[in-house]
């Protein structure tokens, strides 16, 4: 049963601009990170959606009653429920192969030999790699820099905490966005609901933001006010055989780990962030075909508690606490360091 009021409610308020919600995450942002402002691109991920909107979705998931207004919700919370995931226009270059979910590409590279030659078992990108095969001047392939789901925004925290986010509720979930069973989106929720829920490794700190709010207070929580944000510029260089340019050490204190928060394919903007010891980040320089990438790479020292069967162990042929891991940080992927004195 659909509510007349609240549907005509929804409606009034729709030609209200985004600048009430902006300013609700700037305001938030001003007040705990010790930053004048935040990337564009991360105020663009702020919620549309007003106070009043808020409310009103809130009572329908409530009442069980959000499916009927599904439509006018996706469109008004910028989320990507199945209603209108397919009409949005990709951001990226077309010439690009589809986007390959993690489940199958983990699958790929599973799937090859034992000493598998590296040249081989990097033809679409080199997932993990040793931080010595990245120097000005050498040749490297590039995996997949994209985000799924890149145009995705925050839900607000009160709304994003109605939201059944586990695998208990998986159906309850999938139902409130429109989701069907064996679709990409499916496949992107169970992932990052397994991603989410699995147990932090021995010396890991690590948690999934379902709102900006939560992301904030996971940064401050950690690293304290006073921060430096990181992000690859663009997704130039994917599946692109590059030219290494120049590369910088942008945080090289071991004793003070940076936290590494990784955008996941889901409805809304969602980030699992971890910090780990022995961290150091670079700026690198990726010279692809079109133009200069500018490009965060994260290197892993410690390697000793991670799984044996982890796919860099596979891909470069060492095990656990022999070889430091480096990786590129993808786009809308966010590094957070502590400003040191």
């Amino acid at each position: 049963m659909t509510h007349p009021i609240l549907l005509l409610g929804l409606l009034i308020v729709a030609y209200v601009s985004d600048s009430q919600a902006e300013n609700a995450f700037l305001q938030y942002w001003e007040e705990h990170i010790g930053l004048p402002h935040p990337p564009h691109w991360f105020v663009a991920k702020a919620s549309p959606l007003s106070l009043h909107q808020v409310i009103m979705f809130m009572k329908l998931i409530e009442e069980n009653e959000l499916a009927f207004h599904l439509r006018s919700f996706c469109m008004q919370a910028n989320v990507a429920c199945s209603t209108n995931a397919l009409m949005k226009k990709t951001i990226y270059d077309k010439t690009l192969p589809p986007i390959i979910q993690w489940k199958n590409l983990k699958m790929t590279y599973e799937g090859l030999p034992n000493k598998t030659p590296l040249s081989i078992a990097s033809q679409g990108g080199l997932l993990f790699f040793r931080e010595s095969m990245v120097k000005e001047g050498n040749f490297m392939s590039i995996p997949d820099l994209r985000d799924p789901l890149s145009y995705k925004s925050f839900l607000p925290r009160p709304l994003a905490s109605k939201i059944p986010f586990s695998f208990t509720h998986i159906k309850e979930l999938k139902k409130i966005f429109g989701v069907m069973d064996n679709s990409n989106m499916d496949e992107y929720i169970q992932d990052t609901l397994k991603i989410c829920e699995k147990s932090c490794i021995c010396g890991e700190q690590c948690t999934c933001a379902t709102s900006a709010e939560d992301l904030i207070d996971f940064v401050v929580e950690k690293l304290g006010h006073h921060v430096h944000i990181w992000s690859t510029e663009n997704v130039e260089g994917s599946y692109e055989n590059v030219t290494i340019g120049a590369m910088k050490l942008i945080y090289g204190n071991l004793s003070e780990p940076p936290a590494l928060c990784h955008s996941q394919p889901f409805p809304f903007q969602v980030y699992y962030c971890h910090i780990l010891k022995t961290v150091k980040i670079y700026a690198v320089d990726i010279h692809a075909r079109k133009k200069v990438n500018h490009a965060i790479m994260a290197c892993h020292y410690d390697t000793s508690t991670w799984n044996p069967n982890h796919l860099a162990f596979k891909l470069l042929g060492f095990g656990p606490g022999l070889i430091e891991v480096c990786h590129w940080i993808n786009k809308n992927g966010v590094v957070w360091t502590k400003t040191l004195d």
